[in-house]
């Protein structure tokens, strides 16, 4: 793949830098030639001084022939409208864009830019690390009404075929076990001390948190 990362900050670098060693092809962008320090001594690909959004500095990162774009400045504005040209003006298949207003994700979303909102995604992950027996959403689709939902299962469902959490608006398909994820059959079992992960329309939260409490037959 020919993969062009706009930003090269600590996260841009890091990105271009894990990229790369994938085998892919990478420019790096950034509107500061000193930023490129951040790279590697031996990095393999291009760097182009010039703003992100500036199509003629796309033009010379090789945008025409870009398979993927990746939009990671520190600024919102500057990242969507990057994002933007390269998905409307040049028709870049994959791109993403780090926004910092969370509140934007869905709208930008919807334009057919995927995003990574960093407020909320640093906020779950220190949450999940002090809090651990509080459950998160993993993923929600742009309208946020299917979400990917992570639930810890009560010691009651131990031995109990997890396929029982389903039905209706609720769908279990994987569950976390001893470090490995297994994707959830029929005849999977829960067992203690498994996370869960359930696609649920957002309306039928409060039926899979009863499910999960629910007294289990003998």
């Amino acid at each position: 793949m020919r993969v062009i990362v706009v930003g090269c900050g600590r996260v841009g670098a890091e990105l271009a830098t894990a990229i790369a060693a994938c085998g892919h092809e990478v420019t790096v962008v950034d509107k500061v030639r000193r930023a490129f320090r951040r790279l590697p001594r031996d990095w393999p690909g291009p760097t182009v001084q010039g703003l992100g959004f500036d199509r003629e500095t796309l033009e010379r990162a090789g945008v025409r022939e870009a398979d993927a774009l990746a939009a990671v400045t520190s600024g919102d504005n500057s990242n969507i409208l990057t994002a933007r040209i390269a998905r409307e003006t040049y028709e870049v298949p994959r791109v993403v864009a780090r926004i910092y207003d969370p509140r934007r994700a869905a709208i930008y979303e919807r334009m057919g830019i995927a995003t990574v909102a960093t407020v909320t995604w640093t906020t779950d992950q220190m949450t999940r690390r002090l809090i651990p027996d509080r459950s998160a959403m993993e993923w929600s689709d742009p309208t946020g009404t299917l979400l990917m939902v992570e639930r810890r299962l009560p010691e009651a469902w131990a031995g109990r075929r997890l396929v029982g959490l389903g039905g209706g608006d609720l769908r279990v398909e994987v569950v976390m076990r001893g470090g490995r994820a297994v994707l959830v059959g029929p005849e999977t079992t829960g067992h203690d001390g498994d996370m869960v992960y359930v696609l649920v329309h957002r309306d039928a939260l409060d039926q899979l948190d009863a499910k999960l409490l629910e007294a289990v037959p003998a």
